[in-house]
């Protein structure tokens, strides 16, 4: 990127900032196609525990595809934005054209372009925002938790409409994103920002409220209890950014209090992930030690390092914070944010191996859509044995038999032609 030459240092973050959402759209639209192909290799029916539509849902193909494309339509705008001087189109449209596009793509009412796909997440979209008004299903509270790995995406969202609004700088036609010495955007003085970061978990905590209220499960509750200490930690958060702004004699109280929630939450996480979202460390589980009784995935090596991945990325934060508050360098939060935000989606991805393994075997999942559905997938033997048992003279001989009675039951029922007509 030899271009980012020509940006000043404190200007490259809003580009930073507003092209690391589109960044982080992509790599997760790519590795759920990875996804994809590992639950349809494995035999977990992903497509009936979505309750998609078998003819027309969408392959890990398309979805790489989709990827693919966006993620050059993304570089093209990155380029076009940081060659701004050379290309005659002012920096600050780019971004608007790219994701006016990506919008555009989404809503789209023709029937082109994945229709009934983009309709469907259209309407699982409304389904999780509306969630305290109907029953919950499983797609509705995968797609919640996929938010909270996304909630970076949304704080980018919420920057650049308060960029745009507020701090960019239109007669600035030479094409970079100028900052104003009053930068509001980027902190939590003014409380918006805290309210769009809250948004995922408080998506999945009225799920879980009306989850229990339709069955009445007491762990309904406590996986609420889950969500409700986000709320916590970004309050503290924010407490702590603007007090320490202000140079407040409080600020080191906001910061321990901060430090204790991330950490009460990080555990209760972790443990909700290892144990009642991937059903392991089952006392039941034999052989396959610290796992479960049932295993899909080949290996149990891969059961080992997703743990110790999910212990990792969970407490990644403590390096997040560490860094931010010895200030080693300027912009630590957002360089850490830019590295950290990519790694949180990739812990997502390993998520979704595991808690869709779990739901198809019936461990721990609620509202269960695999029903009696073999896991293994089949092989050639049992396509070839399927094949010989359609071939069978016997099954031919019966339906030409059935054809031939239906026949005549027909003919004898007609009605008899008088000799006048």
């Amino acid at each position: 990127l030899p271009g980012v030459a020509f940006i000043d240092g404190p200007n490259v973050w809003p580009l930073v900032r507003i092209y690391r959402g589109g960044f982080l759209l992509i790599e997760f639209l790519f590795l759920l196609g990875i996804n994809t192909y590992g639950w349809r290799q494995a035999g977990v029916n992903h497509v009936l525990i979505f309750e998609l539509n078998p003819r027309s849902n969408l392959s890990h193909q398309h979805l790489f595809e989709i990827a693919g494309f966006l993620g050059v339509l993304w570089c093209l705008s990155l380029l076009a934005c940081i060659y701004g001087k050379f290309t005659y189109i002012p920096m600050q449209v780019n971004p608007l054209i790219l994701y006016g596009f990506m919008l555009l793509f989404l809503i789209n009412p023709t029937k082109t372009l994945y229709y009934k796909s983009r309709f469907w997440l259209l309407k699982l979209l409304f389904r999780v925002f509306t969630a305290p008004f109907h029953k919950v299903g499983f797609a509705d509270f995968w797609l919640a938790d996929q938010l909270n790995s996304l909630v970076v995406i949304l704080m980018d969202l919420e920057y650049m409409i308060c960029f745009y609004s507020f701090e960019v700088q239109w007669e600035d036609n030479a094409g970079l994103l100028a900052n104003t010495d009053n930068q509001i955007c980027y902190s939590y003085s003014y409380g918006v920002r805290a309210v769009v970061q809250c948004i995922p978990a408080w998506l999945r905590f009225i799920q879980c409220l009306r989850r229990y209220r339709d069955n009445k499960r007491a762990f309904h509750l406590v996986n609420a209890g889950k969500y409700s200490t986000t709320f916590f930690v970004v309050t503290f958060a924010a407490l702590y950014s603007t007090h320490k702004a202000k140079n407040h004699s409080d600020t080191q109280v906001f910061f321990y209090l901060w430090i204790i929630f991330y950490f009460i939450s990080s555990c209760y996480t972790l443990i909700w992930d290892l144990k009642m979202d991937w059903g392991l460390f089952d006392k039941n589980a034999g052989e396959n030690t610290f796992l479960r009784e049932g295993i899909v995935y080949p290996q149990k090596a891969y059961y080992y390092c997703a743990i110790v991945e999910d212990v990792i990325l969970r407490f990644a934060w403590t390096i997040q914070i560490s860094l931010t508050s010895m200030q080693i360098f300027p912009y630590a939060g957002d360089i850490i944010s830019t590295v950290f935000a990519p790694l949180e989606v990739f812990r997502r991805f390993v998520w979704n191996f595991f808690r869709l393994e779990n739901e198809h075997l019936n461990n721990c999942g609620e509202f269960r859509a695999v029903r009696d559905i073999s896991v293994a997938p089949l092989n050639a033997d049992d396509l070839t044995l399927l094949d010989q048992m359609m071939d069978q003279e016997d099954g031919v001989r019966n339906r030409r038999k059935n054809k031939q009675w239906k026949r005549s039951q027909s003919v004898s029922l007609r009605r008899p032609r008088l000799a006048s007509q």
